[in-house]
């Protein structure tokens, strides 16, 4: 709808994970570094866990997006909490057939796939996205499913990316074997103030519009409002352009971010709006910081 007004060829702050819009501070591109090493170095099992809304699966699209061609790739991102039958996931998600085998046969069709691509000089990867959805049992399959690897040939590796669950779930008693497998482990953290600035920046220059169309107090506003989560970020900043668009003005002021940040509370499904104290404190005249859950 605002597309033409602002002369964004696309909208720039969609929900959507899209890895051309990918911003890589230095958190983000930390995480990425980790999860390529993982790959590239034989890692058995590599976790990366972070903040909802942090842009974990935007990651992972623009990881599959690089991976060496020598690489086979299966990926399991619709976990949820009655999630069950693991084997049958595994085979879904490397397009093997599974329907009419037991577990054994099941297994046997697994192992037979990783020993093919293991002989054809191919790594075979699976990443579970929303790994936090995964039981403690389930998780424990995981691990017994790692032991196909033998002696030092790897042929299957594992990649777990989840909520901040994830991290407290590996640390629980029964899963000590589980952990002690991870190589590679990393946690993404929400943007700083001046990441916030710079990421918003960077999505309106990839839309095609000009990157200093939200000015700097709007900016202190939005890292208060959304916390530094990017997904936060991108609802606060699509809908300030739609009021923009509204009123006609061709650029965001603290004014329109706060008109927003109000209106979000106001319906009951957002965190509350910064109390005017903290709207002073995050002015020019005062330090800017983090809002208090």
């Amino acid at each position: 709808m605002y597309e033409p007004f602002f002369g964004f060829r696309e909208k720039p702050f969609s929900l959507l994970p899209d890895p051309a819009f990918l911003y890589l501070g230095r958190r983000h591109s930390m995480a990425l570094a980790m999860l390529e090493y993982g790959i590239r170095n034989q890692a058995g099992f590599t976790v990366v866990a972070g903040e909802i809304g942090a842009g974990k699966t935007t990651l992972i699209r623009r990881l599959l997006d690089s991976i060496d061609t020598d690489v086979t790739v299966g990926l399991i991102s619709h976990t949820h909490s009655s999630f069950s039958e693991l084997l049958e996931w595994v085979l879904l998600a490397f397009g093997l057939e599974y329907q009419g085998l037991e577990k054994v046969g099941r297994f046997q069709r697994f192992n037979e796939f990783l020993i093919g691509e293991y002989a054809k000089r191919r790594r075979t990867v699976l990443i579970i996205d929303e790994a936090q959805n995964l039981g403690p049992e389930t998780l424990e399959e995981l691990r017994m499913l790692s032991n196909i690897n033998a002696d030092k040939s790897l042929v299957l590796q594992l990649v777990l990316v989840g909520q901040p669950e994830l991290r407290d779930l590996l640390r629980r008693p029964e899963l000590k074997q589980f952990a002690q497998r991870v190589s590679v482990a990393f946690y993404l953290e929400a943007l700083s103030a001046d990441e916030v600035t710079s990421y918003v920046r960077h999505r309106l220059k990839v839309a095609g519009g000009d990157p200093q169309l939200f000015d700097d107090d709007a900016m202190t506003l939005l890292h208060q409002a959304s916390r530094g989560v990017p997904r936060v970020i991108n609802t606060i900043c699509d809908m300030a352009l739609v009021y923009a668009y509204a009123a006609g003005q061709p650029g965001i002021d603290r004014a329109i971010l706060e008109e927003v940040v109000r209106d979000r509370a106001a319906t009951g499904l957002f965190d509350e709006p910064p109390t005017q104290e903290e709207v002073a404190e995050s002015s020019p005249l005062g330090p800017p910081r983090v809002l208090r859950r």
